[in-house]
């Protein structure tokens, strides 16, 4: 069996007058993470992740902010469709880590649901999708709520 690990990271603004959608889960907040798609740090992270492990690039590659195919769409596509990519070369994935950093809101209450929603795409059990959060301590753009950040890390197994 081979296994390949990958890492993905992700930055978005947050804004007034946008939806906060955040691991597939749109959240009650007065601000809302600004992007061609729907913006959802948390999927881009581990999309990222699951494509750097099979050295296929990055999500811009793939799903690029130039192309209006791309606009306002839901993140659980690209996730779906990347999961598509790396089970066409054979593998699977074995179990998802990811962090989330942001001042708010609190994520607690939808870990859960990221979890599961998560889960479903790639096709793992839940217990084998980590989602964690963490603040800055009021420290730089995320402590002033400018922006958040996920951090992701999958582990893919080859299959056969």
């Amino acid at each position: 069996m081979s296994f390949r690990i990958g890492f993905g990271i992700d930055f978005h603004q947050m804004v007034e007058e946008r939806d906060l959608w955040i691991g597939g889960v749109k959240i009650p907040h007065h601000k809302g993470a600004k992007g061609h798609s729907d913006a959802d740090v948390l999927l881009h992270a581990i999309c990222d992740a699951m494509l750097g492990a099979l050295s296929l690039g990055d999500i811009g590659v793939h799903f690029p902010d130039t192309d209006a195919a791309y606009k306002n769409i839901d993140s659980k596509i690209l996730l779906q469709r990347t999961f598509e990519l790396i089970a066409a070369k054979g593998y699977k994935v074995v179990n998802v880590d990811s962090s989330l950093c942001l001042e708010a809101p609190k994520i607690k209450p939808y870990v859960n649901s990221m979890q599961e929603t998560i889960a479903s795409i790639v096709q793992v059990d839940v217990s084998d999708v980590s989602v964690k959060a963490t603040t800055t301590e009021k420290m730089g753009f995320v402590g002033r709520e400018e922006g958040l950040v996920a951090y992701a890390t999958v582990l893919l197994e080859k299959q056969g």
